[in-house]
């Protein structure tokens, strides 16, 4: 349960940042997991990253792997209808994107990975993960970090038929 009086005056009256989450899968079933660069915590996560103004969320997407992981060797195989969400927690509220939105509103796709592990290279322009692997989608929720959880967990039932059994 969320503790309202913690989060500062009109948080939940801003809005989601639209973005797109990507479950990348290799021909194991697994998928691409990285650890930000700018976190403390030992959590993983899939790539992700802003729509921008007018831009489709498939091209976003294909955009995002090029910018996180430096490859978009990749085909879209299956999506979430709609979006999902996640609110920051209270700490985070004012730090996070300049304190301007409450926190995500995401566009979901599974894409098969068509390059090889060669072709993977997180020391992009502008990194954002210092480590990767890939790792079974159902562990996924466990190894985000907590405010995502839930989001995850859908993710992961919805994209179950793609992964490593």
């Amino acid at each position: 349960m969320t503790d309202e009086t913690a989060y500062p005056d009109g948080f939940f009256d801003r809005p989601y940042r639209p973005c797109v989450g990507m479950a990348l899968f290799n021909d194991a079933g697994l998928v691409f997991a990285a650890k930000r660069i700018d976190s403390r915590l030992d959590a993983w996560q899939m790539p992700q990253g802003g729509i921008d103004e007018g831009e489709d969320a498939q091209v976003a997407a294909f955009r995002e792997l090029g910018e996180e992981i430096g490859t978009e060797k990749a085909e879209i195989i299956g999506q979430i209808d709609g979006w999902l969400s996640y609110d920051l927690p209270a700490n985070l509220a004012n730090s996070v994107w300049k304190g301007r939105y409450r926190g995500q509103k995401q566009k979901w796709f599974a894409l098969r990975f068509t390059g090889t592990d060669a072709d993977i290279n997180i020391e992009t322009e502008h990194p954002e993960f210092n480590e990767w692997q890939w790792k079974p989608l159902h562990h996924m929720p466990d190894l985000i970090v907590p405010f995502k959880r839930d989001l995850y967990q859908t993710v992961a039932g919805a994209f179950a038929g793609f992964a490593a059994r």
